[in-house]
């Protein structure tokens, strides 16, 4: 029996703990950017485990190496632990206990995984051709997210490739899926202040309504997506919060808005921030209105390396898990993700795997109903876990 069959028949031994850190953190929820608990459960986890933890990025990041000292390549495999700001809706009996705080997209699912098997993985490190860096990441969900700060301070030092994996609630529970170059979309956000002249609502021609020109502003940003971006690009752009909110008879002086663009390609992004300020300029010459902008370019298009990913592929397929159910290409997707900042940096394939409920139901990503199939997590587990074995045996 081969170590890789030996380690993946150990993951089976070890399912249920698993299951048990998942909810443990599930229970415990702490949003982006203030994740101690967290962090402090994730260290302890690995402080007698002879690996070499260090505090990484601003925020509660941490990197655990696992090398026996043997020259080669190293890999790390990246998990995100934060929550979301949501109150939690369904009937989990292991329902979050700070309540406003949910872990409503599977990232405690993604840590429970990575801090098993990296025990598992540094229990064989003198089998291991080369050495594994393993990335606890926090604020996966708020910009500028937690990954571009650990980035800053070292934690891809040294490292050649990067993988990554994400449960999905839309895929049957057994899919573990992919997909090659741009394969999730970028992200930008942005605050307006539109600031005119109040005055009486019987006497506009002394006024400047700010709301009359906001409201034109958000109709004009309508065309940049239809008129200005090639219709075989993938781009959207949503006005989320329009606050003007004043009395019968005045004329409103100042009005806020809050924007989210998407892009599946960054010369897309540059397209429609130009846009937004050029309209913008023409607004404030039309009706008399000063704009201010605060945009922020945050996430990049996710860029999947084609060589990287193709070779996990074929070894998941070659390795035939019998958790594993079909192997597919699932297209780009809409969401944004910071894991997008490591493909910068270093070639990087972010994977899905299946997590919808035995009962077939809908519980989205994001959403304070979100339920998981927990069966998933053994799945990511032996995924990740054939894919760095096989990497370490095919090294060049």
């Amino acid at each position: 029996m081969s170590t890789l069959d030996t380690l993946l028949n150990d993951l089976n031994t070890y399912e249920d703990e698993m299951i048990e850190i998942r909810r443990h953190l599930h229970e415990n929820p702490e949003i982006s950017f203030q994740e101690k608990e967290t962090h402090d459960y994730i260290y302890n986890f690995y402080k007698d485990l002879g690996c070499d933890i260090k505090n990484v990025g601003e925020g509660y990041g941490m990197v655990v190496d696992i090398n026996d000292g043997k020259p080669g390549k190293k890999l790390a495999i990246r998990a995100d632990f934060d929550a979301l700001a949501i109150v939690e809706d369904n009937d989990l009996p292991f329902q979050s206990k700070n309540r406003g705080v949910m872990h409503a997209c599977g990232h405690d699912a993604h840590t429970a995984y990575l801090m098993v098997l990296a025990r598992e993985l540094n229990k064989i490190k003198d089998e291991i051709p080369g050495s594994i860096r393993i990335i606890h990441q926090p604020a996966e969900e708020v910009a500028p997210g937690g990954a571009k700060g650990m980035i800053a301070d070292g934690a891809l030092a040294d490292v050649n490739d990067i993988i990554g994996v994400h449960v999905m609630t839309s895929m049957d529970t057994g899919v573990v899926a992919y997909h090659t170059k741009e394969s999730q979309t970028g992200r930008s956000n942005f605050d307006i202040t539109i600031t005119g002249a109040g005055g009486h609502a019987s006497m506009p021609q002394i006024s400047n309504d700010a709301i009359v020109a906001a409201s034109y502003f958000v109709t004009e940003l309508q065309t940049i997506v239809s008129r200005r971006v090639d219709p075989f690009d993938t781009a959207t752009l949503t006005i989320g919060s329009f606050e003007g909110d004043g009395s019968y008879n005045a004329i409103k002086d100042q009005v806020k808005l809050k924007g989210d663009v998407r892009m599946m390609k960054e010369t897309t992004r540059t397209v429609i921030r130009e846009q937004i300020a050029q309209i913008a300029k023409g607004l404030e010459i039309t009706f008399g209105v000063t704009v201010d902008i605060n945009y922020d370019d945050n996430y990049p298009v996710l860029y999947n390396s084609e060589k990287l990913t193709n070779f996990a592929v074929e070894a998941i397929k070659e390795q035939a898990i019998p958790e594993v159910t079909e192997v597919l290409d699932l297209g780009p997707q809409n969401p944004s993700e910071d894991f997008s900042y490591y493909g910068q940096v270093v070639p990087a394939t972010f994977l899905y795997v299946g997590a919808r409920p035995a009962d077939g139901g809908n519980y989205p990503h994001h959403s304070p109903k979100f339920k998981m199939n927990e069966d998933s997590i053994l799945i990511a587990a032996k995924t990740v876990a054939t894919v760095v074995m096989r990497y370490f045996d095919t090294q060049e």
